[in-house]
């Protein structure tokens, strides 16, 4: 089944690099596992291309025996839990794509549901959160979708959106000289390497827009962001980050001009509706928590007052 899975996930994300990242294992564990299944079947399973990976025709064969087996077998163990879960107690299963919102949604969801046992699972892939909520795996999820790059969300899952149209900010060197401007314009960072994460769903497609609309041409590396917190602290680069990113020693955040990259945050669920009330004090939670977070952030609060966002009336009244 690991093996089934593995493929599965390659197949899905795109790439070796992508799949990894899902599984929570190493990109060279992961190649080393598609080698070792390759010689066993005794052929070569994808083909690696500079955009990623793609099933050969070998490949598809063995994929279209795989997948119903996974099904099979995620729907089984899925059963299996919330049978055993039926007599230990109330559970609540939560997943989320990287924001701030979310220590302060946890803290909120376990002092309301004292009883409840709340777990909470991160993952840099909407898409494989979104996979998860329709396999059972997950009762809630909390995730971003870039404008301009439309996730697919799986049939049968309800959707509430917290915040229709987010702006994504810049982290700059604080030695930068667009540090010290209030709103930066994407072209004045046209000579700077750009780090971007290519396993987050749809946003270096999203980047890459942005920087043609412009006319731009920037060197980009590839790389997760925590590691580029420190690149950008140390000069090497800029990032674009969440509005909500908090500034560090060494570096600023900072909107961009005319919010070019934007995303939509929105929270999906399986069709309970027995269980509507729930889910509203659920969502009602992660609202209160993000509201928190955006005023916290002198940016991003900043941003609010001159935008009059929908979000500054909501915390004023609060």
């Amino acid at each position: 089944m690991r093996h089934l899975r593995a493929l599965c996930a390659i197949a899905d994300a795109g790439s070796v690099h992508k799949a990894a990242r899902r599984l929570g294992v190493s990109q060279p564990s992961l190649t080393t596992q598609l080698g070792r299944i390759e010689r066993a079947v005794g052929g070569r399973l994808f083909t690696r291309e500079r955009t990623g990976s793609r099933p050969t025709p070998l490949g598809r064969s063995v994929l279209s025996r795989a997948r119903p087996i996974v099904a099979e077998m995620t729907a089984l163990m899925t059963e299996a839990r919330e049978a055993l879960g039926a007599g230990s107690g109330a559970r609540l299963r939560i997943g989320s794509t990287h924001n701030r919102a979310v220590p302060g949604w946890l803290r909120r969801l376990r002092a309301r549901l004292p009883e409840t046992d709340t777990t909470i699972r991160i993952d840099v892939s909407p898409s494989s959160l979104l996979g998860m909520v329709a396999d059972g795996q997950l009762d809630v999820a909390f995730v971003h979708e870039v404008t301009g790059c439309p996730l697919d969300v799986p049939e049968g899952l309800r959707q509430r959106v917290l915040v229709a149209r987010e702006p994504q900010f810049v982290a700059l060197p604080a030695t930068h000289p667009a540090a010290a401007r209030e709103v930066v314009p994407v072209a004045e960072l046209a000579g700077e390497q750009w780090m971007v994460d290519p396993s987050v769903d749809g946003e270096w497609a999203g980047l890459r827009r942005v920087f043609a609309a412009a006319g731009l041409d920037p060197r980009i590396v590839h790389g997760d962001y925590l590691t580029g917190v420190d690149l950008v602290a140390a000069g090497e680069c800029v990032a674009p980050c969440q509005p909500t990113s908090r500034a560090r020693p060494g570096m600023v955040v900072r909107p961009l001009r005319g919010d070019p990259l934007t995303v939509r945050l929105f929270v999906v669920t399986r069709a309970m509706p027995t269980a509507a009330a729930d889910l509203d004090a659920v969502y009602a939670d992660l609202e209160e928590a993000y509201r928190e977070v955006a005023w916290s952030s002198p940016a991003y609060r900043q941003w609010l007052l001159r935008t009059g966002s929908p979000l500054l009336r909501h915390h004023r009244a609060a």
